[in-house]
């Protein structure tokens, strides 16, 4: 099994479970406020933070598998050599920007830690929903860093259409 599929993997079931926590705390909610209004706080903090997750993950999956929206008007009218530098300097650019986001939310992380600072809901530290910043950003860092060096190095066509099956 590959790397890259171990990776989508655990991306699946972090999917799958943020998506259950989602619908469970709005269904749960939802009941409580119409019927037993029982004066329990969280649900909706944790349907949100559970949204933030899924949100960032699927930016990420978007990203992988090509359907994320991009514009391809110009790239679409180039041909050979041309195109490839194009898309691999695009790519390049999606690399550096996620790498200064993955930086840039490890401080905020970190600050988090320090600052204490607890969600009004849940009581949990807010590290953890700002931890899916951390989480979604190194992940698109590995894995569109590695398609990366995969088009520089000629395992990937560059000559097919992004809309063709793009990365495999």
């Amino acid at each position: 099994m590959k790397i890259s599929e171990k990776f989508q993997k655990i991306e699946n079931m972090i999917m799958v479970v943020t998506f259950i926590i989602m619908v469970t705390s709005c269904f749960v909610q939802v009941v409580n406020r119409n019927i037993f209004q029982i004066p329990i706080s969280g649900f909706e903090e944790a349907a949100k933070y559970s949204m933030v997750y899924m949100v960032l993950l699927g930016t990420e999956m978007g990203l992988r598998d090509g359907t994320q929206i991009s514009v391809t008007a110009v790239v679409d009218m180039l041909k050979g050599t041309t195109r490839k530098v194009v898309m691999i300097l695009s790519k390049g650019i999606v690399v550096l920007v996620s790498v200064a986001l993955f930086y840039q939310s490890m401080g905020l992380v970190q600050r988090q830690i320090i600052s204490g600072q607890l969600s009004p809901g849940l009581q949990i530290p807010m590290s953890v929903p700002y931890f899916a910043l951390v989480l979604s950003f190194g992940i698109i860092t590995l894995v569109q860093g590695f398609t990366l060096i995969m088009m520089i190095t000629g395992k990937i066509d560059l000559d097919k259409k992004e809309d063709e099956g793009g990365e495999e």
